[in-house]
């Protein structure tokens, strides 16, 4: 293969920095050499982080020389970057103040913000800034407080440099109480969905340096009190609390300010999936192919009850580019399915994934074994050849085709299984399925700590977990040949959860909030299912192809919707990239419109 060219190479460089993400630990080892050679990174990062506040307020009509700016400034670096900035728009007339949160502030940005004529609270009694008030009284603390509070709400700007991304857990003292006061305590935030990040329009407006303050850096996790971003400017690299959810809600806009990282030595700790990545993993037809080669997805879905999933799930199985579908289910079901799919085949055979469950009902305590639903049982005999327990061969289970996990079949899962199994829950499937296995968690758990109790799940299953959001977190086990380039010297790093290389982890991001519908999931699992049916390469990684699936879903309701909006916006880079126009809202639709959406997804993405 022939060298890439230098366009080539920058090409794809900007593609990893705008889709992937890395730790904290990777990149301060990343920035290491710039800092050890003099590279001026803080001046670099308060540069641009001045600009993009200019701008901000530039947008809602405000002057910059009009702005009351008020920066939340913490005792480290993150604070300096705060300060350095806080300095430049002072110079260019604005009215700044620091909120001292800390017992210092970093020595040569606050003798620049000082020199620009900004001025400084002090909230830490015990406070050590050169030439400010200490030691007052428990009285006036609490004064101080309220009056920063006050002060903060009625700015045009808040700048939020609090922390950055060196916390570990949740924010406590000074910093907690101001954070819980002008932003959020331990919820998702609660946000209309407009496209593209666009802003509510409101003042204050935050801007976050490097990372709101409290959000969980490399897990996306929120465990406490936090501040939500109207815009976040990054620095270096992506963190994955600017992918994760619930976390990457609260960035707002991102814009990535590139410092320059050699980001070779590197493996990320979350990706994005990409048109581009969903585009490979589509498997084009061959003029020799038959049904049988473009792959067959067989079904056991829907139910007496529930028929319209049996229909969504095979419409959607029948349009994601296989050859053929196989159904089984109750003959109500069948007959939808035909008057909709007459090309579907009905009954066994051979198949090259499988999906189950959806629209199948959970186990009724309250029934005996003779009354449960004929779904679940033939799902139950099924499911019973991928376990890995002492009672079945091993071999069985590792030879039988993928198959896709949906709905009411999640509570028939062995204990142990193989990554050919995709299971896809949302957050109180996936609670209830923890539970099952011992685990005190419930669905808010999982929605303020997705990757998480998705890694949980996974650790304690070996299946390949999908859940389901706004954000879509998918994790499972690295192909092969990702596992040695990690080996090779590549670095993973995370919570302990999350610190063995085998584990892959990618978002998929690209629906519009107009696919929390009912049904959605049905149409999911059928996609899901027939891209697993059409892979051919054994060495494949099932959490890359379910994140793909993930990714088509969303693409097609966004054509479906009419919307531009989505749950995750690949940042600006600072310099490089212009931010996207703000695009179409959209409108309400129904799953099967975006079943019928399914074959201008794959002409799109394939053009």
């Amino acid at each position: 293969m022939a060298d890439q060219t230098v366009e080539q190479k920058d090409e794809n460089r900007l593609h990893i920095l705008r889709h992937a993400a890395f730790t904290a630990a990777d990149v301060r080892a990343m920035e290491r050499p710039l800092l050890e050679t003099g590279v001026p990174l803080m001046r670099m990062a308060a540069t641009a982080t001045a600009h993009v506040t200019a701008d901000l307020l530039d947008e809602e009509g405000m002057a910059l020389e009009d702005a009351n700016i008020a920066l939340l400034a913490g005792s480290g670096d993150n604070g300096g970057d705060g300060l350095f900035a806080a300095a430049i728009l002072a110079q260019n007339g604005a009215s700044v103040t620091a909120i001292a949160v800390g017992r210092s502030l970093h020595g040569d940005a606050f003798d620049a913000f000082i020199r620009a004529g900004g001025k400084v609270l002090v909230l830490d009694p015990a406070s050590e800034v050169p030439g400010c008030a200490a030691g007052f009284s428990a009285g006036e603390a609490g004064e101080r407080l309220r009056a920063a509070i006050e002060l903060a709400r009625h700015s045009h700007v808040i700048i939020d440099a609090m922390t950055g991304i060196g916390l570990d857990g949740a924010l406590r003292g000074i910093a907690g109480t101001m954070a819980a006061s002008l932003g959020v305590d331990g919820t998702v935030p609660d946000r209309t969905a407009l496209p593209d990040g666009d802003t509510a329009g409101e003042f204050p407006l935050v801007v976050a340096v490097d990372a709101p303050s409290g959000i969980g850096i490399d897990d996306g996790a929120i465990t406490g009190p936090y501040i939500p971003a109207d815009v976040t400017v990054t620095f270096g690299a992506l963190k994955p609390a600017a992918m994760l959810p619930p976390a990457s809600y609260a960035c707002g806009r991102v814009t990535l300010v590139d410092f320059g990282f050699d980001i070779d030595g590197h493996t990320p700790f979350v990706e994005a999936v990409s048109g581009d990545n969903a585009s490979e993993t589509i498997r084009l037809p061959h003029l020799a192919d038959t049904k049988y080669a473009r792959g067959v997805t067989g079904l056991i879905t829907g139910s007496d009850r529930y028929p319209g999933a049996a229909v969504l799930s095979a419409k959607a199985a029948a349009v994601s580019n296989v050859g053929m579908i196989r159904y089984m289910g109750p003959q109500r079901a069948r007959d939808m399915v035909l008057d909709a799919v007459p090309e579907a085949v009905m009954g066994k055979g051979r198949v090259q994934a499988w999906v189950v469950g959806s629209g199948v009902p959970a186990d009724d305590p309250d029934s005996d074994e003779e009354q449960a639903d004929p779904q679940r049982q033939i799902i139950a005999k099924l499911l019973s050849h991928y376990a890995l327990d002492d009672e079945h061969d091993p071999d069985i289970a590792y030879e039988m085709p993928p198959i896709v996990v949906d709905a009411g079949a999640l509570d028939l899962l062995p204990d142990e299984v193989p990554s050919q199994v995709v299971i896809t829950p949302h957050a109180g499937e996936l609670a209830s399925l923890l539970v099952g296995r011992g685990l005190d968690v419930d669905s808010r758990d999982v929605q303020l700590e997705p990757l998480h109790w998705a890694i949980r799940a996974h650790e304690l299953t070996g299946a390949t977990v999908l859940l389901k959001g706004a954000i879509t977190v998918i994790v499972g086990e690295r192909a092969e040949d990702d596992v040695d380039d990690v080996d090779s010297g590549a670095t993973v790093h995370g919570d302990d959860d999350a610190a063995t290389s085998d584990v892959r982890v990618l978002v998929a991001g690209r629906a519009p909030a107009w696919l929390g519908t009912a049904g959605a999931g049905d149409v999911l699992a059928g996609m899901v299912g027939s891209l697993l049916a059409q892979q051919d390469d054994e060495d494949i990684s099932y959490a890359d192809v379910a994140a793909v699936g993930a990714y088509l879903h969303g693409y097609a309701a966004a054509i479906a919707s009419e919307s531009d909006q989505r749950g995750f916006n690949p940042p600006t880079i600072y310099g490089t990239t212009t931010a996207a126009p703000l695009g179409k809202l959209g409108h309400p639709i129904l799953a099967s419109a975006v079943a019928d959406a399914i074959p201008e997804a794959f002409r799109r993405l394939l053009s």
